[in-house]
């Protein structure tokens, strides 16, 4: 059955705050110059806001210049933060609370908001529609189509109905096309489609390895005298520190005696027995955290890969036919714990851009040189330089050395101490063999504070359509049992925070590797972690995943 397609000006891959910013700015500028302009807008979740998992505390710079008025148009920024609080946590009952003078600038949340960035999301999804964007959330866009000359010419989404052995089911309908002069790319942290184009085009060749953290976070209906809106905790620390790991939490008072709570592990961890998962359940029993989730009721569960790379691993983002932005490109701000207004700032720089080329003729396939410019011009080229240390620094001195060069760098001089600091080993290369390290014995969750995988993917209303085939590919089955098994304890069973991946017994009792693709909330970090990269995550059937409520 051939392929149907449809024809737009301009498409967008992604119903995030980048590719959302971006569909906004491209009808904005239509309808302020006269223009005619379609643009469409495909989202892989079954809605808009469905995948997106964030803490969030936002900083408005961004929809500030995109819409000033969205006080008056219901925009949910409900709780401005009214103070922060930055911890070091010494061990399971000690932690230290550092002085405001010494807590880095970039940590500092006056004028921000703690929002569910899901709900932001779905609000920026009316604004886009009312300007006559078209969205399509349910479609995942599986596959980038090209032109003969090999320029980026829009995507397809998946094919609905194929069995897990690749027949097609009653009921089967193959994948649309959705052509465009120009595509814009905007799935995320480790888009699978962006991957690809940066190794098509050779994006990175000039980067360092882009790096990547864990965020696991849950949702929480607190007492009311615990409640305190607006307060915002960060902090690091123990737990992560017993293993020589690295990472930071948070803690956000939401409206509705509501708070978001998480832990961030950074991926470069060495230890194959870490469970990102387990130390986030015995984090939460640390007394800082605890005072505030004693006698609440857990609501929500997700977890979900963040780019941390910074400046150095910023890849080129132009491609004859298209644009990387927001989190596909790495955008996020590390030493903020911030990715979405700058996702926004991309999707705006990516918009302007755009329209200005069509503007003057271009008829789409061209590589838009013009947005490298106005990126280094933008404040977001200006914020990530200034940033660029603060990662490296952590990987390379841990949180009191790295720290104490963030307080010097960011407090004194703004960022522009004339050093260069780079982190040139992959994640995934950081692994030691398991027989090297020690073994970690986790408490068990008491189901009170602390919970058990399966009763969380539960609460993030996972869910895929059974027969279909697996979006977890394995380029060699063995391999994770001659290596990943044998080297490293199968560490695709500890770090995969939704229980995907165990090890089981076959028919004679050989070990093999099981994979619950069910369960998969799409946090891409077997993607990103797996020691042997044997491991692909590519996009299930529309619809499918998490089903995040106010994320």
């Amino acid at each position: 059955m051939q392929r149907e397609s449809m024809e737009y000006d301009v498409v967008i891959v992604g119903g995030g705050p980048a590719g959302l910013t971006a569909a906004i700015r491209l009808r904005q500028l239509a309808e302020e110059n006269d223009t005619e302009l379609s643009v469409c807008v495909l989202e892989k979740g079954s809605e808009i806001g469905a995948h997106i998992l964030s803490g969030a505390v936002l900083e408005p710079r961004a929809l500030n210049e995109l819409i000033p008025d969205w006080g008056e148009k219901g925009a949910p920024l409900n709780t401005p933060v009214t103070r922060d609080e930055v911890y070091l946590f010494r061990g399971p009952d000690k932690g230290v609370r550092m002085p405001k003078a010494f807590v880095p600038k970039p940590m500092r949340n006056t004028g921000n908001y703690n929002v569910s960035l899901g709900n932001v999301c779905r609000w920026l999804a009316e604004q886009a529609e009312a300007l006559e964007v078209e969205i399509f959330p349910g479609f995942a866009a599986a596959e980038v189509v090209y032109t003969e000359a090999g320029a980026v010419a829009g995507v397809a989404t998946g094919d609905m109905g194929r069995g897990a052995d690749g027949g097609e089911k009653d009921g089967f309908e193959p994948g649309m096309e959705l052509l465009g002069k120009y595509t814009l790319f905007a799935e995320g942290c480790r888009g699978h489609l962006g991957k690809q184009l940066i190794e098509q085009f050779a994006l990175d060749a000039n980067a360092t390895p882009q790096h990547y953290g864990l965020g696991i976070k849950e949702l929480w209906d607190i007492e009311a005298d615990q409640h305190e809106p607006g307060l915002v905790i960060h902090g690091a620390g123990w737990p992560l520190t017993e293993s020589g790991s690295s990472g930071g939490f948070f803690l956000y008072h939401l409206e509705n005696q509501q708070v978001s709570v998480g832990l961030i592990v950074d991926l470069s961890y060495s230890n194959p027995h870490v469970s990102p998962f387990d130390e986030f359940q015995r984090f939460k029993h640390h007394p800082v955290i605890k005072r505030y989730l004693g006698g609440g009721r857990r609501v929500a569960y997700g977890a979900r890969a963040i780019t941390k790379g910074g400046w150095y691993a910023l890849p080129k983002m132009t491609f004859p036919g298209g644009l990387l932005i927001g989190c596909d490109a790495g955008t996020l701000n590390f030493s903020k714990i911030k990715g979405s207004h700058t996702a926004m700032k991309s999707g705006m720089l990516a918009a302007q851009t755009v329209f200005d080329a069509l503007q003057q003729g271009d008829t789409g396939g061209s590589e838009l040189t013009g947005y490298a410019e106005r990126f280094q011009a933008s404040w977001l080229y200006d914020e990530l330089y200034r940033s660029r240390n603060f990662g490296p620094a952590l990987h390379k001195w841990g949180p009191y050395g790295g720290g104490a060069f963030n307080y010097l760098d960011q407090n004194w001089l703004g960022g522009k101490l004339p050093v260069t600091i780079k982190d040139s080993t992959r994640d995934h290369q950081q692994l030691k063999p398991a027989g090297a390290c020690t073994p970690i014995d986790y408490p068990k969750p008491d189901g009170e504070i602390s919970f058990d995988k399966l009763s969380s993917v539960f609460l993030s209303s996972t869910n895929h359509e059974e027969d279909q085939p697996c979006h977890l590919q394995l380029k060699d089955a063995r391999v994770a049992i001659d290596t990943n098994l044998k080297d490293y304890d199968a560490p695709e069973q500890r770090y995969c925070p939704a229980a995907v991946y165990e090890i089981v017994a076959d028919d004679q009792g050989a070990p093999r590797l099981q994979i619950n693709a069910q369960n998969c909330v799409h946090c891409k970090t077997c993607d990103i972690k797996d020691p042997t990269q044997n491991i692909t995550w590519v996009t299930p059937e529309g619809g499918g995943g998490p089903n995040y409520p106010n994320m």
